[in-house]
């Protein structure tokens, strides 16, 4: 496993390849659909965003809130959504400066050919493990879209959280490349 920090990722992506594994520590933001329809609001209108879109990672999920009496918990659970859900949203925000996108699943070939364009990567997560990941987030803070609930914005900062290259710089994809190997086995 290859131990990473977000702030160091751009220089790191040109030497990973789809089907590294990766334990990623640093600063995430967290965005699902809602929040990706209210970032394009004020992309559109040419208001600020909550946060830095250059070099940023967002990660597709919802924490829940943390368990009440659990002290040193940053959030409950907080697994991965279906990245293809973002995928209208995606193309825009890499060619903003996006580098990072952690979710689960397949992606369009749209945000694979601007992950190409912009040197960016894709990052999967493992679903259905949402209370296991939370372990390996250190500090959750709501920046942006508190009415959204669990689905707003935050900026979490992770330690090691295991991952998964699934769509690499080149545009090498685990969907494609697992696809074909299980066919030709």
């Amino acid at each position: 496993m290859i131990s990473l920090r977000t702030n160091q990722l751009r220089q790191s992506i040109p030497d990973l390849s789809a089907g590294d594994r990766i334990a990623l520590s640093g600063i995430v933001y967290t965005a699902r659909d809602a929040a990706h329809k209210r970032i394009f609001e004020l992309l559109d209108s040419g208001e600020p965003l909550p946060m830095e879109l250059k070099d940023a990672t967002i990660y597709y999920a919802s924490p829940t809130p943390a368990p009440v009496g659990k002290a040193g918990i940053a959030v409950g659970a907080c697994g991965p959504t279906t990245s293809s859900r973002m995928d209208a949203f995606a193309p825009r925000l890499l060619d903003l400066g996006l580098l990072c996108m952690i979710g689960k699943g397949e992606r369009s070939p749209a945000v694979t050919e601007a992950i190409v364009r912009n040197g960016a990567i894709y990052l999967c997560a493992i679903g259905g493990a949402g209370a296991l990941i939370s372990k390996h987030i250190q500090k959750s803070e709501e920046i942006a879209f508190a009415d959204l609930g669990c689905e707003s914005i935050k900026c979490m900062e992770i330690a090691e959280m295991p991952l998964t290259v699934a769509i690499d710089a080149k545009g090498v994809s685990i969907f494609e490349t697992g696809r074909a190997a299980f066919f030709r086995g």
